[in-house]
């Protein structure tokens, strides 16, 4: 059975319909870290539903494995008895996902390496003109406008305006800075470039509209999550509040800004009830089943 309409049935359905059954759920905005893993596991999927289905596509009568190991056998790799060479057709059904795949691959890259070129320039800057503050272990920025910020990956930098340091309290100033701790502890840069490499590859596609935003949403409230670990809840929302006209540079993650910030504060002075135990388990075991899905279609056991 040539399983290509399958594969492509199911990238359409993941890049069109479960976007809008995440942004319709309750769910992700209570347990945002989990959230981010289930958005980025669709891209996984789709990705390589679509390459798979492309490899499909050019050898519908032969199993999947077979022009990749008639390829092998022609550039003289790989042991056993010799196979014919890989005709056209099997060339294409290697040739086509690995462009599916590099594609993306190049795309996540290059968000990758163009954001740490911009926060090297802007540490070089810091470097500069900004204050160390030991107290808080931060980098302070002469701003009029209450802001903060940090710069995550190597040489990893959390920078507060002076202005906000004169307008927050000190409560208010170590939820902020702790708020941008958990950007850099958690990473937070890799799974945004990760979206923002789909989102740019995928331009049309509902998955690529939403899953940008949504990942950005979701970290920032991951980390106000671990900040209100440590500080109360109007605390951190007033912090916020105060700040809400500050603007993190490019390639920064920002305690205002970008994000919709009402819609964090709101969260943060609600209720926030945790999803049941066995939802997150299954949106766990979803999430890491859902990249093996095309795997299994395409190349079912035992066949």
């Amino acid at each position: 059975m040539n399983a290509a309409p399958v594969l492509l049935g199911y990238a359409a359905l993941v890049g069109a319909a479960a976007p809008r059954l995440l942004l319709r759920s309750a769910w992700p905005h209570r347990a945002p870290a989990l959230a981010v893993t289930v958005w980025l596991a669709l891209t996984v999927t789709f990705v390589l539903a679509l390459a798979l289905a492309s490899a499909r596509l050019a050898t519908p009568t032969e199993h999947l494995h077979a022009g990749l190991v008639g390829l092998l056998h022609a550039c003289g790799v790989g042991s056993g008895p010799a196979v014919p060479g890989p005709g056209t057709a099997g060339r294409l059904a290697v040739v086509l996902p690995l462009l599916v795949l590099g594609g993306w691959a190049a795309s996540v890259l290059h968000r990758l390496g163009r954001a740490g070129l911009l926060r090297a320039r802007h540490r070089d800057r810091l470097d500069k003109v900004g204050a160390p503050c030991p107290r808080l272990g931060v980098t302070v920025l002469p701003h009029a406008v209450p802001g903060a910020y940090c710069l995550p990956g190597l040489r990893s930098r959390v920078v507060v305006s002076d202005a906000a340091v004169r307008l927050l309290s000190p409560r208010q100033l170590d939820a902020v800075v702790e708020h941008e701790r958990a950007h850099v502890a958690g990473r937070h840069h890799l799974p945004l470039a990760a979206a923002e490499g789909f989102a740019a590859l995928f331009r049309r596609l509902p998955l690529a509209r939403h899953v940008r935003g949504q990942v950005a949403l979701l970290l920032e409230m991951s980390a106000d999550d671990r900040a209100l670990r440590r500080h109360p809840d109007a605390v951190l929302a007033t912090a916020m509040y105060a700040m809400a006209a500050g603007r993190a540079p490019e390639g920064a993650f920002g305690a205002a800004g970008a994000s919709p910030a009402v819609l964090r504060m709101k969260r943060i002075l609600g209720p926030r009830p945790t999803p049941h135990p066995a939802l997150r388990g299954a949106l766990a075991s979803a999430a890491f089943a859902a990249p093996l899905l095309p795997l299994l279609v395409a190349c079912p056991p035992g066949v």
